[in-house]
Parts: structure tokens; sequence; C-alpha cells
């Protein structure tokens, strides 16, 4: 992302780059509980839920429907993950919106970026209908009118940044149509909730760029520097956890910790564990992995996150003793230790509902305390 400062086009971008990040948070927990829940399959066509644009009230609603050959209506199950796919529906509207307010005053700028959407939309019919190739290719080509225009826009104005999440958020209902019609594909779900968490990071830079409240540090290079390291740290812990939780392996050491099955290093099974592509067709609801693969999932989970632990807190005390920075290097000393808590509780408790979304949503607001202070951190003005 180019750093120049930007130059909001409209006086209500920053409002709605807010309410976006605000609603980002919300489809990202949300997202967690059906998919904690074992709630992800509880709609096996997309975007419909048995053929409905809601979901059905009750086992009967559905039974001259095909996605009933699938997997049999369990409508306490249905309402999360339809109402998950409204909120993400909405999400996308308001990215849109972004999109076409920086795009605004750029050559073709606006045409360029509803070509992009009408392409994606016409695909979802044709999805719909079991065209499934064509409606691959109408949505590439989408992403691709996107794509292009992000390359040759600069980010004076946001407009690369805004088209650039268009896309993500795009690809991200793919993930999310691919998670349904692949049988919850671990790849695929953690793809997903990387997915999510890169939209809510865009959000989050560019409503503080549109803010424009700058932080300004004498040491701002150094300060990035080490928001950077951060950053991608905590993006690798994230991918194992995501992992961790597509692989069903949160309770592969049964309740132990730090220990795993009483051991300090029970055996492993690392290269089954990490095979990310095991092909269509297999139903990986409830994991397919046997005990020491999982096993070795946890661990390199856990190893993780004592180095990201490690680090955060270093950068935690770090920020502390900058000048002006107190509260923010106390509100990631907070959060840092808060989910390191909640990842202890989920094993010693056996992965409660309430504390493994909340671990999500831990996840989340570690990242949004990071990406807003590379947004905000800049060297003095000359």
């Amino acid at each position: 992302m180019a750093p120049q400062k930007p130059v909001v086009l409209h006086r209500n971008f920053h409002r709605i780059a807010w309410l976006a990040v605000a609603l980002a948070f919300g489809v990202i927990v949300f997202g967690a509980f059906v998919r904690l829940s074992n709630a992800g399959l509880s709609c096996p066509d997309w975007p419909t839920c048995y053929g409905r644009a809601t979901w059905p009230k009750l086992a009967t609603d559905a039974v001259d429907h095909a996605a009933t050959a699938i997997r049999a209506v369990e409508p306490h199950k249905a309402w999360r993950e339809q109402v998950h796919r409204m909120l993400a529906g909405s999400l996308g509207i308001l990215v849109l919106s972004l999109a076409l307010l920086a795009a605004r005053r750029r050559q073709h700028g606006i045409a360029q970026v509803l070509i992009a959407a009408i392409l994606v939309g016409i695909g979802i019919p044709l999805y719909m209908h079991g065209q499934h190739a064509a409606a691959s290719a109408f949505a590439i080509a989408g992403e691709g009118v996107l794509l292009f225009a992000a390359l040759r826009w600069s980010n004076v104005d946001l407009a690369r940044a805004a088209t650039l999440t268009l896309a993500i958020i795009i690809f991200q209902a793919l993930l999310g149509m691919w998670t349904v019609t692949w049988l919850l594909k671990p790849i695929v779900v953690m793809g997903h909730l990387l997915g999510g968490l890169t939209t809510f990071s865009f959000l989050t830079w560019m409503a503080w760029r549109a803010t424009d409240l700058p932080i300004r540090l004498a040491d701002a290079g150094r300060v990035r520097t080490l928001l950077y390291i951060g950053l991608a740290l905590l993006a690798i812990q994230i991918a194992l956890g995501g992992w961790t939780s597509a692989n069903y392996a949160a309770l592969s050491c049964g309740n132990d910790f730090p220990k795993c099955v009483g051991q300090w290093w029970p055996p492993t099974d690392f290269h089954q564990g990490f095979v990310l592509w095991r092909g269509i067709g297999v139903d990986y609801e409830g994991g397919v992995l046997d005990g020491q693969s999982r096993i070795a999932i946890q661990m390199a989970h856990r190893m993780m996150a004592g180095v990201a632990f490690c680090y955060l807190a270093f950068l935690a005390f770090r920020l502390v003793r900058i000048p002006g920075m107190l509260a923010w290097g106390v509100t990631l000393g907070a959060l840092l230790l808060a989910q390191v808590a909640l990842g202890i509780a989920n094993v010693k408790l056996g992965l409660p509902l309430h504390v493994a979304v909340l671990h999500n949503a831990g996840a989340a607001l570690l990242l949004f305390v990071l990406v807003s202070l590379i947004a905000r951190v800049r060297p003095p003005e000359t």
C-alpha cells in the first residue's frame, strides 16, 4: 500500500468504512460461531438454503428439495449458516460502495467496478442452475477487471485499496461457496477464515487512513518494522489456528496443558497433519485425520503461540515506553494475555462454544490493534 496521504473524495467515505469494519468483525465472530457449532453444512446448497432465500423453519419444509439428499434439514442450525451469508452479503454491499466512491474520479472507474460486480452477479444464477464452469468463468473475469484496475491506479485516494478489498471479498464469497460444496475441505475452511481477516484488515487500514488521525513518531520507521514483524507472526498463528479448527484438532491432546495426552512430546505425524490437498468428494465434518496427525497440528499451534506471545509481549513493552503510546501498549498486552488465557481454557474446559468464539474474536482484536498502528504511525511532518 502506498504511503501517500489519502485524498478522500466523499465526505461519508470514512463513516462507511468504519461501519464496514464493525460489520466485518461481526461476520468473523458469527462465522466462528457457525463453524464451531458444526453448522457449516446446514445449508447444502448455495446461496439459497434448501432453495429458500431464508431457511426452512421446520424439518418438513424442504422434504422435496434436492439438497435433502445431501443432508437432512436441521432448522436450529440452518438459520445460523444463512444469517451468516446475509451478513456477509451486506458487508459485500458496503465494500462495493467504498470501491465506487474511491474510483469515482478515476477515468472509467465507476464503470470498471460496476462491470466487475455485474460479471460476478451473472455467475450466481448460473451456479444455482448447475452451470459451474460458466459461473466460474464470469467470476474470474470480474476478479480480473478489479485486479487490472487496482494495478493501474495509485492509492492516493484509496482507490487501489478499496478495489483490492472488493476483489478479496468476492473471492471470500467463492471460498464460502466452496466450503459448503466441498464439504468443509480444511484448506478452504482455513482460507475462508484468513480471507475474512484479510478483508477486516484492509477495511481497518482504509478507515484509519480516511479518518486521517496520524500518530507522529520520530522513530516511526523502526516502530512500523516491529509492527510488521508482529503482524506476520500473528498471521502465521491465525493460519495455524484455522488449520487446527478445520481439522478438528483442538482437543487432540485431550484436556492436558501444557502437556499433551500426558506427555511433553507425544507421537506425532507432521507429514499427514499438514497435507493441504486431499481431493474433492470427502465429507470432512468431524475430521478425517488420525490421532497422531491431529496432535502434530495441535503441537505446531502451541509452539507458534509461544513464539507469537513472546514477540508481541516484547512489542507491547516497547510501545509502553514510547511517549504517547502507553494506551496502545497496554491494550496490546491485555489482549495478548486474554487470548492466551482463552486458548488454555479451550483445552482445559473441553472447547466450550462461548470460549472458542471469544478466542476467534481475540485474534481479530489483536489484528485490529496491529493494523491500526501500521495505518496511523508516521514520521513527523517536515
